[in-house]
């Protein structure tokens, strides 16, 4: 061995050893210091130190926190989609869910793990970050505990600080938008319901399940035009966001679907529903027991949602509107209240929540109401700005029949449609008694002469109908004849 060797072996050692005894006093330090020195000062030191690293750091790291006090960081819920939709092989621990409730799996990054991202050419570094915090525990009203999370999760966004504001005005708008679109991909449609309760003192709610009806505009059996003009006319509301805010209007649209039962206003519901990716919130007022209960539930519903009230005709009395208001106006005149006039949902208290300043506390509102009897509802209910498309749910068509023949049996032409669409412009039939014909047998040949029948007993049924219909009216006008010679007689 060399004399230059020799040397070396020395200057090695002497290296080595003195970074075991700068690592030993450190962690010596370490451990006086957390034993010994108030957080306050510990915190200010480890301050200093950073602050100094700093200056010489070309880097900015940007903290996104998963809540802000009691409400969630939008910021952390769409990086969370937007870094699970764009995680490559670098990665090497992922987070994989499903719930109960959800059709997909869901794939997120974990604690601790990293990922690059690079957009307009710059670098981005994101990672999943995780701090330790006391166990605390709460009681609740009920009486039960409960714990909360140890831990508070943040993403560390890290990049050159030259691109601070490409980052906020830019990138980050970016990543909201795509996580948007990533949302409603991956979004299960709902079905919310009033869960109505027995005491004042405790709110009425909305309750959830699983929307998995699987009606679409393809297999309404309504008229191809009809089905056309209102895909277009949802698809013209959903893209003109700006548009309504340049004309000053709130971002909703009022349908009225009006017709007889069994006509598919259910649904036709259903299918817009599906079309737009919209949960739909079914209100029954039967269940609302004030105004105030009302306005709650309404400002409770989310943006992209389809509010129903089915049977508006018969959800609530809004009959007598004058006379009931002059009744409440001359009881605040008087300094009271009629009695269980503070329980009961107004008209006017429910025009004020769908069209005026409440209407206002959200976007992407869809309203329909349905009834069979438009005759019978107020005007103040339906006019134009309320219920601004009004679709006539009607009697089944030959083009409905033929496209609940594809649907149920897979056919588009047959010998017997001729006759049965004849027999369908003679008789009202419902596409609800149409499907269920359909429904009876595998083989169309038997349905279609099992349809028939069922018309032929669909028009004794009318005829005896209107033959006691006439029978009665004439039974009234004779009677109002004798009445009428009863008075002359006596006078």
């Amino acid at each position: 061995m060399s004399s230059k060797t020799k040397s070396k072996i020395p200057t090695v050692k002497t290296i080595v050893s003195t970074i075991g005894s700068v690592a030993a006093a450190a962690v010596v330090i370490r451990s006086v210091a957390r034993d010994y020195l108030p957080r306050e000062f510990r915190n200010y030191l480890y301050l200093g130190v950073r602050n100094f690293i700093n200056k010489f750091s070309t880097h900015l790291t940007m903290i996104i926190y998963e809540s802000e006090g009691f409400q969630d960081n939008e910021i952390y819920n769409a990086t969370e989609l937007y870094v699970a939709t764009r995680m490559s092989s670098e990665i090497h621990l992922i987070k994989v869910t499903k719930t109960p409730n959800q059709n997909n799996i869901a794939v997120a990054i974990e604690v601790n793990e990293e990922f690059t991202d690079i957009f307009n050419g710059v670098n981005l570094y994101w990672s999943l970050v995780s701090k330790k915090t006391p166990h605390r525990h709460t009681r609740s009203q009920d009486g039960m505990n409960h714990s909360s999370r140890t831990d508070i999760r943040s993403f560390e966004l890290t990049f050159h600080r030259d691109h601070k504001d490409m980052v906020l005005n830019e990138y980050l708008p970016f990543v909201l938008k795509e996580a948007e679109i990533k949302k409603q991909e991956q979004k299960t449609l709902k079905l919310f319901t009033v869960t109505p309760t027995s005491s004042y003192s405790r709110p009425t709610t909305w309750t959830s399940v699983n929307l998995d009806h699987p009606a679409n505009f393809a297999t309404l059996a309504m008229d191809d035009d009809m089905k056309e003009n209102v895909m277009k006319d949802l698809d013209r509301f959903v893209e003109r966001r700006e548009y309504y805010r340049k004309v000053g209007k709130t971002w909703k649209r009022g349908y009225l679907l009006y017709g007889p039962p069994g006509t598919g206003k259910s649904s036709l519901i259903a299918a817009m529903a599906n079309h737009l990716n919209f949960d739909i919130y079914d209100l029954e007022l039967t269940d609302v027991k004030s105004n105030s209960e009302l306005r709650t539930l309404l400002v409770a519903t989310a943006n992209r949602s389809i509010l129903v009230v089915e049977d508006i005709d018969c959800s609530v009395k809004f009959h007598d509107r004058e006379a009931a208001e002059a009744a409440r106006a001359l009881a605040q005149k008087k300094g009271k209240l009629l009695p269980g006039e503070e329980k009961n949902v107004t008209l006017s208290g429910f025009l004020n929540y769908i069209d005026g300043l409440w209407s206002t506390c959200g976007d992407e509102r869809i309203i329909i109401f349905t009834t069979n009897h438009k005759d019978k509802l107020d005007p103040a209910l339906i006019r134009p700005g309320r219920m601004d498309v009004h679709i006539h749910m009607s009697y089944c068509t030959p083009c409905g029949f033929r496209q609940l023949v594809s649907n149920y049996h897979g056919i588009t032409e047959h010998a017997l449609f001729k006759q049965i669409e004849d027999l369908m412009c003679e008789i009202n039939v419902t596409p609800a008694e149409i499907a269920e014909q359909l429904l009876k047998n595998d083989d169309i040949d038997i349905v279609f002469d099992g349809l028939i029948e069922f018309f032929d007993v669909k028009r004794k049924e009318n005829q005896e109908a209107e033959a006691k219909a006439k029978k009665m009216k004439e039974e009234k006008e004779e009677l109002a004849t004798k009445d009428d010679e009863k008075n002359q007689k006596s006078g």
